[in-house]
């Protein structure tokens, strides 16, 4: 412990996945009583701003370019917009003067961490179950690459000099949730269960309309938060929200439909029954920390297809349920919602096996 502030930037954004383990690590140190000063950067337009002005961290803007395993048009563009933002972000870490540099992935982070060598040690944090494009990259820069899953030790032994096993950083105020106050803040009786359903922060159309298909018929046995994502994404809240004004009152009552879950998420992991959703990194781990049982449909095509293989460290360990996009039609869906939701005893001991790993991974990381 120092009574000297520690001078804190943070590089990472793109999706919820690269945004809230920064985030719970700002809340850990926060609650040590360490003196912290911090600084996000990251792009104008991503989700990492709103993040960083809810956990009151002030935000600079540099110039990102998407980084893609494909030729598309906007390449090009990207290419330039790359070399730009790692002059800004060097001109914002030489005046500001950062102890350290963390980095939680994703297209944005690499100006900065490119721009920090030499200026700042630098910290790069990979939540997924493989090496993501981006820190495939910052790796080339970074003193320390922490990982968040033990077997992809030898992989990132291969590429880095100094890799630490540290899990995926989850925020403790997600912790210590009331099912009480979760039924209460979303008008739910007790005697239906509660479905969670999620496509992570910017939401996810796939799953929306397979939910959708569903509706209302699943709310004859459940009761539905249905998380969205935000109207500058898609408009499929104000779709849902349509058809619910088309029903009767009994089953509009059943189901809320919001486009972003922020301080309400604590209570409601601890009363939801079942979620549904994708398998990014943070929702996985949360998962297994905090909340109840999963259906996890993987988002398809993503690099190295990464979250099927975040949703197979639980669902290998009989936590999850794993349904592949293609195979998630809806009488698949609901079959097996409606078997996991009538079936108290499953959802258990799903739950108890995800909570063995969670418990696992945190006193490996104790230790280290």
């Amino acid at each position: 412990m120092s009574s000297r502030e520690l001078r804190l930037v943070i590089a990472g954004g793109g999706t919820g996945g690269h945004v809230l383990p920064a985030v719970a690590v700002v809340e850990e140190l926060r609650r040590r009583g360490i003196p912290l000063k911090s600084l996000w950067i990251g792009s104008r337009d991503g989700v990492e701003r709103e993040h960083a002005d809810e956990a009151e961290i002030p935000f600079r803007i540099v110039q990102t370019g998407k980084l893609r395993r494909y030729i598309a048009a906007s390449t090009v563009t990207d290419a330039v917009r790359l070399p730009v933002g790692t002059v800004q972000a060097w001109r914002i870490l030489r005046a500001w003067k950062p102890d350290v540099v963390f980095s939680t992935g994703g297209f944005v982070s690499v100006p900065t961490v490119a721009a920090a060598a030499r200026l700042a040690p630098i910290l790069t944090h990979e939540q997924t179950a493989v090496i993501g494009l981006a820190n495939r990259i910052n790796v080339r820069f970074a003193d320390v690459f922490a990982i968040s899953h033990q077997h992809m030790a030898p992989v990132a032994n291969a590429v880095h000099r100094r890799v630490v096993v540290t899990g995926n950083p989850i925020r403790t105020s997600l912790s210590g949730g009331d099912p009480v106050c979760g039924r209460s803040h979303w008008g739910f009786s007790s005697d239906l269960p509660i479905l969670y359903v999620t496509g992570g922060v910017r939401g996810a159309s796939p799953l929306n309309e397979r939910v959708l298909a569903l509706l209302p018929a699943l709310l004859e046995t459940c009761q539905i938060v249905h998380q969205t994502g935000p109207a500058s994404a898609h408009d499929d809240a104000a779709t849902l929200q349509t058809l619910r004004a088309t029903w009767p009152e009994h089953l509009q009552a059943r189901y809320r439909v919001v486009d972003v879950i922020t301080d309400e998420m604590r209570d409601l992991y601890a009363a939801a029954d079942l979620i549904l959703g994708r398998a990014g990194a943070g929702t996985v781990a949360e998962v297994a920390a905090y909340g109840p049982p999963a259906i996890f449909i993987p988002l398809p095509g993503a690099g190295g297809d990464e979250q099927t293989r975040n949703a197979r460290l639980l669902s290998d360990i009989g936590a999850a349920i794993l349904l592949p996009q293609d195979a998630a039609t809806p009488d698949a869906l609901r079959g097996t919602i409606n078997a996991l939701l009538a079936n108290p005893e499953r959802l258990a001991t799903m739950r108890q096996n995800a909570r063995t790993i969670s418990e696992r991974t945190r006193r490996r990381s104790a230790r280290r």
